[in-house]
């Protein structure tokens, strides 16, 4: 029964990794994000509390049930179940110690080495998978980093649906497998968007919208318009601009001015303006030449005098 299993696997794995893959519910039922912890030396993680054979590489989660190796993008399946031929080799050097529930067999092997996977499938499977078990350890690849975004989506969050899962990786993590057998069984990539009718209407109209002008491009616009048009085009009257005005000297008027005339001609002929016309160091008790003031016998004389001048004349 094995060796039948064994050449149906190899008729299947020469077809091609992806088309003998068939996605199943395993036993595994995990309801939160596990906790995984890398294997010392190797580019793979396993989960140490989870009752299974549960392991993280390149990308993908690996888990060996029931004699079978099955791999997922999303850490509670669903599972593609995987050719022997297929299985990368950092999966089949993975220390049988870190198998949590291993079979039966695999209890007499030694703990710090892989698997026997030539008993276990046999010579056939042996001639194609020829130094799976000689690697210099020096020269392992980092491993990948891991999915941490799906810890948000437990329990009835969990997207079922192999397209949701796509869509969500492809947003959420970036990191494309190395390893050319865990690169067949990645989910293709989603496919673009179909953008909706509304969209389309709504770009379609901005298109044919004109663009819109400002004040200056009018103004710019103008003499094309007219040229084209042949004549002057009526351009919308703009507000008038007002200067400040300068201040013009107050003119006096002429009558006023011949008044003036009259009233000095009549001081020079009295020896002077009326004393409610002088200036108020004029009127008496202004400063004199040698800082005295005038007494009043020497107002009255003084007054005098110019009234005997005034009768003379």
């Amino acid at each position: 029964m094995r060796t039948l299993l064994t050449v149906l696997w190899l008729l299947l794995a020469g077809i091609t990794p992806a088309t003998a893959s068939v996605q199943v519910f395993i036993g595994i039922n995990l309801p939160v994000y596990p906790q995984l912890v890398r294997v010392p030396g190797y580019p793979v993680y396993y989960a140490p509390r989870v009752a299974g054979n549960f392991f993280f590489y390149d990308g993908l989660y690996w888990v060996f049930y029931d004699d079978d190796w099955y791999v997922s993008s999303w850490y509670n399946g669903p599972w593609t179940l995987v050719a022997p031929l297929a299985v990368p080799v950092f999966i089949l050097r993975i220390p049988v110690r870190y198998y949590l529930d291993p079979p039966i067999y695999f209890r007499t092997w030694r703990r710090e080495a892989p698997p026997r996977w030539r008993e276990h499938w046999g010579d056939d499977w042996a001639e194609h998978r020829r130094g799976w078990d000689r690697w210099d350890r020096r020269a392992a690849p980092p491993p990948a980093p891991l999915p941490i975004y799906q810890r948000q989506y437990s329990g009835d969050r969990y997207p079922r649906d192999i397209r949701e899962q796509r869509d969500l990786s492809g947003q959420h993590y970036r990191y494309r497998p190395r390893d050319a057998a865990a690169r067949e069984f990645l989910p293709p990539p989603a496919p673009p968007r179909m953008r909706g009718p509304d969209r389309d209407e709504r770009e379609a109209a901005r298109r044919e919208r004109p663009p819109r002008t400002t004040e200056q491009d009018r103004r710019r616009s103008a003499p094309d318009a007219e040229s084209r048009q042949g004549g002057p085009v009526q351009r919308r009257a703009e507000p008038m601009q007002m200067e400040p005005r300068q201040m013009e000297p107050r003119r006096v008027a002429p009558a006023r001015e011949h008044q003036a005339q009259e009233r000095e001609m009549r001081d020079r002929q009295m020896g002077g303006p009326r004393m409610d016309q002088r200036a108020p160091q004029d009127r008496g008790g202004g400063a004199q030449p040698h800082g005295r003031k005038q007494q009043p016998q020497e107002e009255e004389r003084g007054r005098r005098g110019r009234n005997e001048q005034q009768m003379e004349r």
